[in-house]
């Protein structure tokens, strides 16, 4: 059975066109028109062993909101719909990821109720010609569109490129654990019957 789906986004701000594989080897091509936020989705399919092919057109003489944002929609939908009914996986997944400086902690309930927590505390502006501030709103598009609860909490960390891209590595490696199989598993995770 693959778990992979393509998905695309149009509108007036971005045009998105994304294919991803969960099951995948960590291979991919990410070409957003922002440097940084290509190697922190580089980084989310190597660590992750997901394989993610991601175009975007977005309104950068405006700002990068409108292409950081509609990513984490677009990735958040396709993880929902590459998932199909969830069963068998283990639903849950945690990681502490250590980079350098950085301390970064994801928890992953893939329950089909989005929610989100995020507590980072930037001390620049950007870093390449990616808004910091961008970075929660990604994280939080990616929880709604995929209906996943989500925690991403930076627990040390001096360097803002070292706190970012280990926040992405982290939820990679959580989001692995969440999306495995585990032969105990028969039907979904829930007393309910249902995610």
């Amino acid at each position: 059975m693959s778990r992979s789906t393509t998905q695309k986004r149009t509108t007036k701000e971005t045009a998105i066109s994304m294919k991803l594989e969960l099951d995948g080897t960590g291979k991919s091509t990410v070409e957003t028109g922002i440097g940084f936020f290509n190697h922190m989705l580089e980084g989310f399919a190597k660590h992750g062993f997901f394989d993610l092919e991601v175009q975007i057109r977005g309104d950068l003489q405006v700002d990068g909101h409108h292409t950081v944002e509609d990513a984490g929609i677009v990735l958040g939908t396709a993880i929902r719909e590459a998932l199909g009914d969830k069963a068998g996986i283990k639903r849950y997944g945690s990681c502490i990821l250590p980079m350098d400086d950085a301390l970064a902690l994801c928890a992953i309930d893939l329950c089909g109720r989005p929610y989100f927590v995020f507590d980072c505390d930037f001390t620049v502006e950007k870093v390449g010609y990616l808004d910091t501030e961008l970075v929660r709103e990604f994280f939080y598009a990616v929880s709604y569109s995929a209906g996943m609860n989500l925690h991403i909490k930076m627990l040390s960390g001096i360097n803002n490129h070292h706190m970012i891209e280990a926040m992405f590595k982290a939820f990679a490696r959580a989001l692995d654990e969440a999306t495995s199989f585990d032969d105990r598993i028969h039907g979904v995770l829930s007393t309910k019957g249902s995610l």
